[in-house]
């Protein structure tokens, strides 16, 4: 099944770097459902979590549309996401202050700077960006690898936010989706090797 994830995300990238609209249509849809079917397949107990990422399946669809509809809509599904991965990290004892705390700053370095520039969408991609910071501070209570890649959804959404005010960069994309794969993985992976094994009936 990681296999599968690889060889998705692989085709995505190469549609990302070299515009291959139609490729990039069939394979990033697949990324989250691949690991969700993953999660399932590896520890069932964790539904909350695939069904956290079948939310991120839609947010991802969404966003293959251009338009602030489109881009409302895809938000919405990412907030769902990462509302059910709270509830997973919280389920899982992860009590993360001083993550909290310095994302939290985070976010307020984040709100300073961007609230001019998002002009009528600052306030509905704030208040999803404190829901962001505070899934990347619970994940880090749950242990490293969870930590780095909620630290790395951070990144690839403040990514996703530049483009949003029409800052962009060569390799913008790229970077956007290989921070975002990276960090869909590694929570999977951190959450993962903390869920104890199914106990023999």
């Amino acid at each position: 099944m990681l296999i599968l994830f690889a060889v998705v995300a692989v085709a995505d990238l190469i549609a990302v770097a070299w515009g291959i609209e139609w490729l990039e249509w069939v394979a990033k849809p697949l990324l989250c459902l691949v690991l969700a079917a993953y999660v399932l397949r590896t520890t069932p107990r964790q539904r909350l979590l695939a069904t956290g990422l079948v939310f991120a399946t839609a947010g991802d669809v969404a966003l293959l549309v251009d338009g602030q509809v489109a881009f409302l809509v895809g938000m919405t599904a990412f907030l769902v996401m990462q509302i059910c991965y709270i509830v997973v990290f919280v389920r899982m004892g992860s009590r993360p202050r001083r993550a909290a705390v310095a994302y939290l700053l985070v976010w307020a370095a984040a709100a300073v700077a961007l609230w001019q520039p998002l002009g009528g969408l600052a306030a509905p991609v704030l208040a999803y960006g404190l829901i962001l910071v505070a899934m990347a501070a619970f994940a880090a209570g749950v242990n490293a690898v969870a930590g780095i890649g909620g630290a790395l959804f951070v990144f690839s959404d403040f990514l996703v936010g530049l483009g949003v005010t029409g800052t962009d960069f060569t390799g913008r994309g790229v970077a956007l989706m290989t921070t975002y794969i990276l960090a869909q993985f590694l929570i999977v992976r951190g959450v993962l090797r903390a869920t104890p094994p199914r106990q023999p009936a």
